[in-house]
């Protein structure tokens, strides 16, 4: 499934928003909206938003989205979606929406993928672009995993990351090697 991404300069507040809360399995979210887009998701509502509350059409996407998502159904569809970040993570966050649904990866077979024609990458500096994916659940960065198979290193807390893998049909305790 092809997903519509545009891109836009970096910055650390996010201006002339829309967004709402929604309530998941683990706790309440914050959407964010900026236009016709989805800017993020917000797993700890800290992010400093100047906008307005208001449930964009992009934001009614995006919950019928994540109800589809936790009814344990892979949506057939994404809404559109804006994100900002430095080359590096723009590349790392597009190789993270080619993770299928129910299936994981490790860090380092994600560092080999965007290493391809140029030398070794670390999974450290992968790991950190994935750590900062602005649009967690619908950017897939719950999907990667330790070498080992372990659950490593979620923004949203190992908890989080346990139930996403879950609601996919993934038995955690399978996955280590």
């Amino acid at each position: 499934m092809k997903i519509d991404i545009s891109v836009k300069e970096a910055e650390n507040v996010v201006r002339d928003c829309s967004y709402d809360y929604f309530t998941l399995p683990f706790g309440t979210v914050t959407l964010v909206s900026e236009g016709e887009r989805l800017s993020r998701i917000d797993l700890s509502n800290s992010f400093h938003l100047i906008g307005q509350r208001n449930e964009t059409p992009v934001i009614c996407d995006t919950k019928r989205w994540l109800d589809i998502y936790f009814s344990g159904t892979e949506p057939g569809f994404t809404p559109p979606l804006l994100l900002s970040g430095t080359p590096f993570r723009l590349k790392i966050w597009k190789m993270l929406t080619c993770i299928p649904y129910g299936t994981v990866i490790s860090y380092g077979q994600l560092a080999s993928g965007a290493a391809m024609g140029r030398g070794g990458m670390s999974a450290r500096a992968v790991g950190g672009a994935v750590g900062h994916n602005p649009i967690p659940i619908i950017i897939p960065c719950h999907r990667v995993v330790g070498s080992d198979g372990s659950l490593v290193g979620y923004t949203g807390g190992l908890y989080i990351k346990r139930i996403l893998l879950e609601t996919e049909g993934l038995e955690i305790d399978a996955l280590k090697r």
